[in-house]
């Protein structure tokens, strides 16, 4: 059965909605908030904020059935697909997942089970790969806004993505155009990959989005510590444990003028981000027709994306990008952590407006019931994680062990020590 991943966008989809604009805090529904402005993106970073290679540390599957194992079981080959597949084919065969809220649960199993195998990595910032991907693409939205409920324990933050029912319930009941649309991303996947590299160009299996096969690394943005975890569409040929086969695939209309090309370069900055946050050297772009056939394919490096941009109108700068992601993780830690500022198991919600910048308010204990939505959790972290964690907190009371959480804070400089930013990935 095809490893099927998330929606992939094309860019006429997001045209046929309204822009979902992030509402302003109500200062009568919180007790503690502040805010940070939003960057400007006229003029380069004086100082380059620097980014450390991802460095694997576990990768796990989910099956059929949403079962989670630490193995490459639902991991995928990369094949060449067909000239001119039908990207709707098998769609009415389709297993697709309900939208659900963006929990960590998967990626909290997974550093437990780093944790068992004797590994505790020194970290700031616990996250999906898409809650990164918002995060430092923010400077260059100008349609969508975004809300993240934030968690401190020992010195760790957890970033969820928040969404609430209503959105839920809108993701659920896609109009079938849309429906349709966002299946051709999937299809072009399944005619992508297979389950050994040596299989033939061919269907790759029916789309069941219950299947993924997910990667979890480690990283640093300028003195911020992170593990990140993500989805991973497939390798190229054999994988040996290492980010540096594995690839990206996306999908977009085929380029038949300016204005696409415009869109398409748009799309780029997400594209890239996506990708270069777990280390994923290479992407594979599925040009279609808007009726879902594929007219041609195109591999890209990732390191090289930021070049097909530069110097052209309303070209992204991942310099800028980076420089506002290590501002905000920086300015969130300091709010957060601050003593005396939450009681333990606490949320923040942060809430981002397109053009404007983002909020950051401590949410009272109704609307922390709310995020936990009946589930047996601590704030958003399932309640096992939570203890997991407490019990660490005292094993390791007097130890000076290389746990999450209880960063040191190294200085800037040691930022550009050896080792740090391995060649490729300073922009």
């Amino acid at each position: 059965m095809a490893s099927s991943k998330r929606a992939t966008s094309d860019s006429d989809i997001r045209d046929q909605h309204a822009a979902r604009k992030v509402p302003r805090l109500d200062s009568s529904r919180v007790h503690a908030s502040c805010s940070l402005s939003y960057p400007s993106t006229s003029q380069p970073p004086t100082r380059p904020a620097p980014f450390q290679r991802p460095r694997p540390l576990i990768s796990f599957s989910y099956d059929t059935n949403r079962q989670l194992e630490f193995s490459e079981a639902a991991m995928r080959y990369y094949v060449s697909p067909p000239s001119g597949a039908d990207l709707g084919h098998g769609y009415e065969r389709w297993i697709r997942r309900p939208e659900e809220r963006g929990r960590l649960d998967g990626l909290l199993r997974a550093i437990s089970e780093i944790r068992k195998r004797g590994t505790d990595p020194v970290v700031s910032i616990v996250s999906w790969r898409g809650v990164m991907t918002k995060i430092l693409t923010a400077p260059y939205e100008d349609r969508d806004g975004w809300e993240l409920n934030v968690m401190a324990i020992r010195g760790t933050l957890y970033l969820e993505e928040f969404i609430d029912d209503a959105r839920l319930k809108e993701k659920d009941n896609m109009t079938p155009r849309h429906r349709m649309q966002t299946y051709y991303g999937y299809a072009f996947e399944s005619w992508c990959t297979a389950s050994s590299p040596d299989v033939p160009s061919g269907w790759g299996g029916d789309v069941d989005t219950n299947v993924q096969w997910c990667s979890v690394v480690k990283t640093k943005l300028g003195d911020t510590r992170m593990v990140i975890g993500g989805e991973v569409d497939c390798v190229r040929d054999r994988y040996n444990g290492h980010n540096d086969a594995m690839l990206e695939l996306k999908t977009s209309m085929a380029i038949r003028g300016h204005r696409d090309e415009m869109r398409f370069e748009k799309k780029l900055l997400k594209f890239y981000f996506q990708s270069f946050l777990l280390g994923v050297p290479e992407i594979v772009v599925g040009f279609r027709t808007p009726n879902g056939q594929l007219v041609t394919v195109q591999s890209y490096k990732t390191l090289e994306i930021p070049r097909l941009v530069r110097g052209k109108q309303d070209a992204w700068d991942p310099q800028i990008c980076l420089s506002w992601g290590d501002r905000f993780l920086t300015w969130i830690k300091s709010n957060v952590e601050q003593p005396g500022n939450a009681a333990p198991g606490s949320v923040w919600r942060v809430k981002f407006t397109p053009c404007v910048g983002v909020e950051l308010a401590l949410l009272r204990e109704e609307e922390r019931r709310e995020v936990e939505a009946g589930e047996d959790r601590v704030g958003f972290l399932p309640r096992w994680y939570y203890e997991e964690i407490q019990d660490l907190s005292s094993s390791n009371a007097h130890s000076c062990g290389d746990t999450f959480g209880a960063e040191p804070q190294p200085t800037r400089s040691s930022a550009s020590t050896t080792g740090v930013l391995p060649a490729g990935w300073q922009i």
